[in-house]
């Protein structure tokens, strides 16, 4: 074998949505080598549980695309705004457009009762299947044969179409077909789509979370994420400001979105920038110890019931996201009640990256350990990875936590040197006395632990929240990728005093949504040099101010995009109507 060929091969395999030569057939010579590079794989107990049927019928092949129409169609309807825009744009199935179609199908009961490996590990036969639809479409690809995996359609339905019978499982269903060309990346990478997470995101060394490439020690994420975060492009933010004052309107006429304009330049580095779409809003959730002083009137489990509203889609933030065409992603990183069974499937819209079940009181020894602080940073790290990898081009942040002003209050006199009274607020509503009572409590914990803002997690150690520590991490992860984070209130600008001891350079790609009612987002916002953008008198929290900023930022960068300049639209701008006057 060549090596050098088979990993041409390998890298060069691409889903194909669109290219499908018009009329073009598949010799049966070729068919019949694909196949059996299909057959070749290796299956579980050596059971091969897998059939290929080939479907070539224009009128079966015609019911399969009605079906698969309606699922798609079911789909867009699901998702938000600036995703279904971005949706419609794309080529998801060609059925009807290639040479042929190729249904993988799994027989589970294959090979008896004794099978090996498929008594302890029932669903081996689907994932044996799959390999040979891996090794269908490298062969496919060696043939130069273009192979696309119609990933729509309610499966029973389909093997009800195909007329398979009811112990089968349809495992794939391709579209199969000379092509005019192959593209250079996938399609779905070249439309915007989303984008290949690099291999040292992937790779894992004894212990989950020991990342690195073989031949290297294994990487701190947290290290190399900092060390990922450069200052944001000069010359960008220079051709921004150029730009906006040759744009036809008076110099400086727009204000404060000039300044965001100049911002999204920077962190782009390119003028004009992208238009920060689509936008997800993480919201982060944990519980706190320190509830047990009495800060907040609120019972512990409402935190957990929130996040559960967050998940159906009932509370503010997800009136706000569907308003703007933006997704909520909720991360478990320390709620304390269980959200599900152990053996439940995954919720949509719920991320379990739970480090602990809520912080320890922080008046009574340190919130967490030093290892869940930076476990719970690289929770937001990750989580940021995820969501840029995904298509995200501009993040949110997002919070829950019963208590979690006291610990924001405590972070931000922790790293401004502010006096625990200018920075400790009413939270979700407190009376005047519990109000003296919780700033008592911040002035304790400050005290017991004499946090020194030169080691940032120690500081998130020492007071917390979980989800503190994730929004820092988060507000890293986008700088590391020059995604721009639009920062919510109060524990948002609490995790950002963390993020810039950790990588000064960070600020620069955050932009303030807006301007909390609580005093200590004030104290954060002047230590970060953030001027926000709204100020509504909000204090709720979920990211739900910054979503309203939201429409800020886009329209900055639309302006930069769209805006003609005086040269360009044939109109006189003030300084040349000057030059011109006798």
């Amino acid at each position: 074998m060549d090596p050098d060929a088979f990993y041409e091969v390998v890298h060069s395999r691409r889903d194909v949505r669109s290219g499908f030569r018009p009329g073009a057939a598949v010799d049966d010579a070729v068919l019949r080598r694909v196949l059996d590079a299909a057959h070749a794989a290796p299956s579980v107990g050596f059971s091969q549980p897998w059939d290929f049927l080939v479907v070539r019928d224009r009128a079966l092949r015609e019911r399969v695309q009605a079906h698969v129409a309606a699922s798609r169609a079911a789909y867009a309807a699901t998702l938000p705004g600036a995703r279904a825009a971005a949706f419609r744009d794309l080529k998801v199935e060609a059925i009807l457009d290639a040479a042929l179609n190729i249904a993988v199908t799994c027989d589970p009961t294959r090979g008896g009762r004794h099978t090996l490996g498929r008594h302890t590990q029932p669903r081996m036969a689907p994932y044996s299947t799959v390999g040979a639809v891996q090794n269908l479409w490298l062969a496919a690809r060696a043939e130069g044969l273009g192979v696309g995996w119609v990933s729509f359609g309610d499966e029973r339905v389909l093997a009800g179409l195909l007329g398979l019978p009811p112990h089968l499982e349809v495992v794939a269903y391709l579209c199969v077909g000379p092509v005019t060309d192959f593209a250079t990346e996938p399609e779905l990478a070249t439309a915007g789509w989303a984008q290949r997470r690099p291999l040292r995101w992937a790779v894992h060394h004894d212990t989950y979370g020991r990342r690195g490439l073989p031949g290297e020690e294994p990487m701190d994420l947290l290290d190399e994420t900092v060390a990922a975060i450069v200052a944001p492009d000069g010359a960008a933010r220079a051709a921004a400001t150029e730009r906006l004052d040759r744009m036809t309107k008076p110099r400086g006429s727009l204000g404060r979105v000039e300044d965001v304009a100049v911002t999204l330049a920077g962190i782009a580095g390119s003028c004009p920038p992208a238009v920060p779409e689509p936008a997800a809003v993480a919201v982060f959730a944990a519980d706190h110890g320190v509830h047990a002083q009495g800060v907040s009137p609120w019972p512990q489990e409402v935190t957990a019931q929130m996040v559960g509203n967050f998940v159906a889609g009932g509370a503010v933030v997800n009136a706000f996201a569907r308003r703007l065409g933006a997704e909520v992603c909720v991360v478990d990183v320390g709620v304390a009640a269980p959200l599900a069974a152990p053996d439940a499937a995954p919720v949509p819209g719920l991320l379990p990256r739970r480090v602990a079940d809520g912080t320890a009181d922080m008046t009574a020894g340190p919130a967490l350990t030093r290892e869940q602080a930076q476990a719970a940073v690289e929770v937001g790290i990750e989580t940021a990875r995820d969501l840029v990898a995904a298509g995200n081009r501009c993040l949110v942040t997002g919070d829950m936590g019963i208590a979690n002003t006291t610990a924001a209050a405590a972070l931000i006199c922790a790293f401004t040197g502010s006096e625990p009274g200018a920075a400790t607020g009413r939270g979700t509503g407190i009376d005047d006395a519990t109000l003296v009572h919780k700033t008592a409590v911040v002035a304790a914990a400050l005290a017991r632990h004499d946090p020194d803002p030169a080691d940032p997690v120690g500081v998130l150690a020492a007071f917390g929240g979980l989800e503190h520590a994730a929004l820092a991490g988060f507000v890293l992860g986008a700088a590391a990728l020059r995604v721009p984070v639009l920062l919510d209130g109060v524990n948002a600008g609490a995790a950002a005093l963390a993020a810039a001891a950790l990588a000064p350079a960070a600020t620069g790609y955050c932009v303030a949504g807006h301007r909390s009612a609580e005093p200590g987002h004030a104290v954060a916002l002047a230590q970060l040099r953030l001027e926000p953008l709204l100020d509504l008198g909000m204090r709720l929290g979920e990211g739900s101010g910054a979503l309203l900023a939201l429409p800020v930022l886009q329209a900055a960068a639309q302006a930069l995009q769209d805006v003609a300049t005086f040269d360009s639209a044939g109109v006189a701008d003030k300084e040349g109507a000057e030059q011109l006057r006798p």
